[in-house]
């Protein structure tokens, strides 16, 4: 199934170069006019080169608070069980939540602000399903469905769910069952406005920025504490770029 976004027109697009302002740029004109569509193709091919120095990062930083987010909740199970669902596996996977982002990134062949996107849906799953918090045993299910719906919602042209599975490391069938889940956890709300990208772009552009290159090698102790549940913010937040993060 293919999903379409609701169109969005905006007159004004940030003129700052940085890679997170690319995905913007490259975001908006997705809900933009023809001529804007045109200005999106130029956007790409001239940030080709920025975004293969900059998605190792991007990955990192991803990787760096979802870790964060599942062994906090790890810690947690300890003392309040949580329900099992589809995306909980039997064993933690022996596969690190970055090398995972990492194959996702390169099979998946997916536009650069899929990623974004669906980091996205990640939080709004945790917000909305607080009984199925993020952890070691739902965190890397969750990541190939959250991408894989985001770039069927982003994207024109798109790996089948096969091909997913295949990457994932899980079986079609196993991987049907968590995108049905995974659209009903979230309302089926996929749309993610221009305002609440560029929010999420500005937060993950911090934590980028936060991060030393002898923090990026130990992640769990870099930055602040999230709380419970949460990946980032509400989306309802974002006109005021609140934190879940303190």
């Amino acid at each position: 199934m293919h999903y379409h976004h609701a169109p969005y027109r905006l007159s004004l697009i940030p003129t700052e170069q940085t890679f997170f302002f690319f995905l913007f740029e490259y975001y908006i004109t997705r809900f933009s006019s023809d001529a804007q569509c045109r200005l999106g193709t130029n956007i790409i091919l001239e940030g080709h080169q920025e975004e293969a120095a900059v998605m190792p990062k991007l990955i990192t930083v991803l990787s760096s608070l979802l870790q964060r987010v599942a062994e906090s909740n790890d810690i947690s199970q300890r003392f309040h069980p949580q329900k099992i669902s589809v995306f909980h596996g039997l064993t933690r996977p022996t596969i690190s939540i970055h090398s995972y982002l990492e194959r996702i990134f390169k099979y998946a062949n997916c536009s650069p602000s899929c990623f974004v996107v669906a980091y996205v849906y990640l939080d709004r799953f945790a917000q909305k399903q607080t009984s199925l918090p993020i952890n070691s045993f739902n965190v890397h299910r969750l990541l190939i469905t959250s991408v894989l719906v985001s770039a069927k919602f982003m994207d024109d042209i798109y790996y089948n769910n096969a091909f997913y599975a295949k990457v994932g490391g899980v079986s079609t069938t196993e991987m049907n069952l968590l995108e049905v889940d995974f659209l009903f956890a979230l309302g089926f709300q996929l749309n993610v406005t221009p305002a609440a990208f560029y929010t999420y772009c500005s937060y993950l552009q911090r934590e980028m920025f936060l991060q030393s290159p002898l923090q990026l090698e130990e992640p769990l102790n870099v930055g602040r504490q999230l709380k419970q549940y949460h990946c980032c913010f509400s989306e309802d937040d974002c006109a005021h770029q609140k934190q879940l993060a303190v």
